[in-house]
């Protein structure tokens, strides 16, 4: 027969709390610290020089004034009604290194989130929502909205 002292009781509880905690904490929490609006752009590194990619009508290598005042080497803008993405999903591909800014407008309020780099913008009804961040990590990335649970593209960072 099995005897579980107060100690044991304990730890087990313990351990069962922590699993529950991480099961919670997954990418759709609403207090995810790396959900903002603005997000902060990192100025320790420069931009570097955009690298001609394929033409897609999600992607340019024009800034936009919007967001922030630091030049940007991709700008990716995405338009959601009615539940559907303009432009289509597909792939947006960029280069290891280039500052990326991507921004979202949906006519109903939603969370844009990056996966991969963490990263999300709240989606206010009507309101452009902006991320921005350096691409330092190669591979293909979701980018979808989490209420509507919508991919918007995949982000190829070569």
């Amino acid at each position: 027969m099995f005897v579980r002292t107060p100690a044991a009781r304990t730890a087990v509880a313990l351990v069962a709390a922590t699993l529950a905690a991480l099961l919670l904490a997954g990418c759709g929490q609403d207090d995810d610290p790396s959900v903002a609006t603005p997000s902060t752009v990192p100025t320790s590194a420069a931009p570097s020089s955009a690298t001609p990619t394929a033409p897609t009508p999600t992607a340019t290598s024009t800034p936009s004034a919007s967001a922030s005042t630091t030049a940007v080497d991709q700008q990716i803008t995405v338009t959601i009604a009615k539940k559907r993405v303009d432009p289509p999903t597909g792939r947006v591909t960029v280069s290891k290194g280039q500052l990326v800014r991507i921004t979202v407008t949906s006519d109903v309020s939603d969370e844009l989130h990056v996966h991969g780099y963490d990263l999300g913008a709240r989606l206010p009804a009507g309101t452009p929502g902006s991320v921005e961040f350096r691409a330092d990590k190669t591979g293909l990335f979701e980018v979808e909205t989490h209420e509507s649970e919508l991919v918007l593209f995949q982000l190829v960072v070569r």
